[in-house]
């Protein structure tokens, strides 16, 4: 169970299997000595091209302290409860064949002709240097769990696909344990996004389910695992109808966020409840918007309702244009001046063709440029969830 000093060392042992020593100071850890809170060296970051085969994120580490007060004495074991049936992510209905190759983000032209400049002009070196500070602020330590809330005004602007490519970032960079939660049981898509084939429990479920004496094994053990240490949790088995209502996602949120150092919330478009109460309660919020006149508009009254708000959320959101289109049919920078008018960050997602595919999404197969959008961004959303506190 995490301990009231340092919890992310609590999490290390428990993915490894090592029992917990008492620890039972309330004082504050000590980031400078701790393995969690070091960084890698820089020399590990990787250019986009040659990470992981030539298509993932740039390389790179945590900290967090939980808060909750310590359990002492015998703990009774919970009272074990039978697994609910998993379901397919795809559902009951005909199968969907997925693409096995799917289509890379950029062409093979666009590709070699980056490679050339690369090579002929000192670019590279400007890259590596860029790379090295996102890379840095990514994995820069945490004191408690950061809720990053990620939603839209209107379905097909890209809410899920930013989502899943914010959880991937964060878990590619940092060392703590990331949580991606859905709190859209609309059907909706972020387990197709992530590439899970089942789900066995839902974020409905695990609101009275997780209790304060569970290890992060114990927890863990009711998600579906993603790789670099990353977990999901999803808001339904693809059934209709499903509820999840404020309070059992405020009841979810509280009983998980010791556990993991950030938390990525796919939620609800707005102005459904769940997604207002997500938005109200995360450290910082991404507001997904198509780069189209409409989509643009539309998130500019929503970001003017949000500045007349008792508590003051634009400081802390950014709004990320996603390019659903090859040439958008609008001036990207005179939409961006106008949505920054209000106080928020904005943030352009590029037309990627392996995101516009749909299905799984591979970070081999992103674009260059959406590769560099995605950690940048997942930078800034993660610098703006540091300064609340």
């Amino acid at each position: 169970m995490p301990n009231g000093g340092d919890w992310q060392s609590d999490v290390l042992r428990d993915l490894r299997g090592v029992p917990h020593q008492d620890a039972r100071s309330t004082a504050e850890p000590d980031h400078s000595v701790s393995p969690i809170g070091q960084k890698r060296p820089v020399e590990a970051v990787q250019t986009p091209a040659s990470a992981h085969g030539g298509g993932a994120f740039e390389q790179v580490g945590r900290h967090h302290q939980d808060h909750t007060p310590e359990v002492t004495g015998e703990v009774p074991a919970p009272t074990p409860r039978s697994a609910p049936e998993a379901r397919s992510v795809m559902g009951d209905g005909p199968s969907v064949a997925l693409d096995r190759t799917p289509r890379h983000g950029e062409s093979v032209a666009a590709r070699a002709v980056r490679a050339l400049r690369r090579t002929v002009y000192a670019s590279a070196t400007r890259e590596v240097a860029d790379a090295t500070r996102t890379a840095e602020m990514l994995q820069r330590p945490v004191t408690t769990g950061r809720q990053i809330a990620v939603t839209s005004i209107r379905g097909g602007s890209g809410k899920t696909t930013v989502a899943a490519l914010l959880g991937t970032a964060y878990a590619h960079y940092r060392q703590d344990p990331v949580l991606l939660l859905e709190a859209d049981p609309a059907l909706g898509s972020l387990p197709l996004r992530l590439g899970a084939e089942t789900v066995p429990w839902t974020t409905g479920d695990l609101a009275d389910l997780v209790t304060p004496d569970m290890s992060l094994p114990d927890v863990t053990g009711h998600l579906v695992p993603l790789p670099d240490n990353a977990w999901l949790l999803p808001a339904s088995r693809g059934q209709v109808g499903t509820s999840l209502d404020s309070r059992a996602y405020e009841r979810a949120v509280v009983a998980l966020r010791r556990y993991f150092g950030v938390m990525v919330i796919d939620c609800e478009t707005l102005p459904a409840e769940v997604g207002r109460v997500a938005l109200a309660a995360a450290h910082s919020r991404v507001l997904t918007s198509p780069a189209t006149p409409e989509g643009v508009s539309s998130t500019y009254a929503v970001l003017r309702w949000m500045r007349e708000l008792p508590r003051r959320l634009l400081p802390g959101t950014v709004v990320v244009l996603t390019e659903l289109t090859p040439h958008p049919g609008i001036d990207l920078d005179a939409a961006t001046r106008q949505l920054r008018s209000t106080g928020a960050a904005v943030r352009t997602l590029p037309y990627d063709r392996h995101l516009a595919s749909g299905g799984p999404i591979r970070t081999a197969s992103l674009a260059h440029p959406t590769r560099k959008a995605a950690a940048r961004l997942a930078a800034e959303v993660f610098r703006l969830a540091q300064q609340r506190h």
